[in-house]
């Protein structure tokens, strides 16, 4: 088996039959994985692994968004959402365009409503990285074009299709993993949770009391969890979570816009770093998974920079991720390589 930068060839994971029933996703926006099907997250998923393999591996130049434009809309900063989207449309010939709350003010200086409207106008699709879900909710109502949700409170979709491409690439499939969560009920988390049991992925959540998932979001786990014949667990205890775990999991226990609660969740979060002790009770392969930034409470440099953890790998596939995603909404295109073994 070939590698590159520590990164197994994709083709590694491929196989020949194509058992996806026909998906077509043009058109579509994506605010939350919930408003996806099993099959067209794993043709997001295909998508994105065939763009990698042959921009990155084949060197082919593929523009396949030449002469079209996407509006970011950023509220929140941003170094993996805001680059691997600006960079990942001019790759495929389109022409990007930021713009921070300096240059747009969304329901302040502008509606929502006029916004949406205006930028369907004059751009093919939007990325939006917003405070509230609700902002999007409007964006989408209101916009002809294709709205992507680069963040909200409530989900950060992009986020894990980037992770779930990881774990395909190093496991070689997904159905059957185990995912452990540590940390905080977040976006992060609450987009998990609507996308993996449709992968067949188990979920064990640990989390500290008062920072659970919310509660809607855990109902529709439940109930998916049940239709697709997988595992949700809800702890308080990280050690009983990361037990025979495939993959474990955190993000910042304080996201932004939380500064003045730091004191009190470092203290509510005591015990929940990931370490190695952490990891003796997990599956002998395990794996560790952050979306970054990171923070030394959060899991220590031991695993952080050891051959456990996919972090670096995880980022670089947000770029091929949001670019399967663009491509997926806004052209017909058909991967060239084989179907991703899910």
């Amino acid at each position: 088996v070939k590698k590159n930068n520590n990164n197994l060839i994709l083709s590694k994971y491929l196989r020949r039959p194509a058992s996806l029933s026909p998906v077509s996703l043009k058109g579509r926006s994506c605010l939350t994985l919930k408003d996806f099907s099993p099959e067209e997250i794993k043709k997001l998923l295909w998508v994105s692994g065939d763009l990698k393999h042959r921009i990155k591996h084949g060197k082919e130049y593929l523009p396949l968004l030449q002469g079209k434009s996407i509006a970011m809309i950023f509220e929140k900063r941003s170094t993996r959402t805001r680059m691997s989207t600006e960079t990942g449309f001019a790759l495929l010939g389109g022409h990007p365009c930021f713009l921070t709350s300096q240059d747009i003010h969304l329901g302040v200086n502008e509606s929502c409503k006029d916004t949406a409207r205006v930028l369907s106008g004059l751009c093919d699709i939007v990325l939006a990285r917003v405070y509230s879900h609700s902002t999007l909710e409007e964006l989408d109502k209101e916009a002809s074009i294709p709205i992507i949700n680069g963040l909200s409170d409530l989900y950060h979709p992009i986020q894990i299709l980037a992770d779930y491409l990881t774990l395909q690439e190093h496991y070689g499939s997904l159905n059957g993993l185990t995912i452990s969560w540590i940390g905080d009920g977040n976006n992060i988390l609450h987009s998990f949770m609507m996308s993996a049991p449709k992968l067949g992925v188990h979920l064990k959540i640990a989390t500290p009391k008062g920072y659970e998932p919310v509660k809607s979001v855990i109902q529709e786990a439940q109930r998916l969890s049940r239709q697709h014949g997988t595992q949700l667990i809800l702890t308080t205890d990280p050690m009983e979570a990361a037990r025979d775990s495939n993959v474990l999991v955190t993000d910042t226990w304080v996201s932004m816009g939380q500064e003045e609660e730091k004191a009190k969740r470092l203290k509510d979060f005591h015990g929940y770093q990931i370490t190695m002790e952490t990891g003796s009770v997990a599956n002998p392969d395990w794996m560790f998974l952050h979306c970054l930034p990171r923070k030394m409470e959060e899991v220590d440099d031991e695993v952080f920079y050891s051959s456990r953890s996919l972090v670096f790998p995880e980022a670089e596939n947000r770029k091929w991720t949001i670019m399967g995603l663009m491509v997926s909404l806004l052209t017909d295109y058909t991967p060239k390589t084989p179907i991703l073994k899910f």
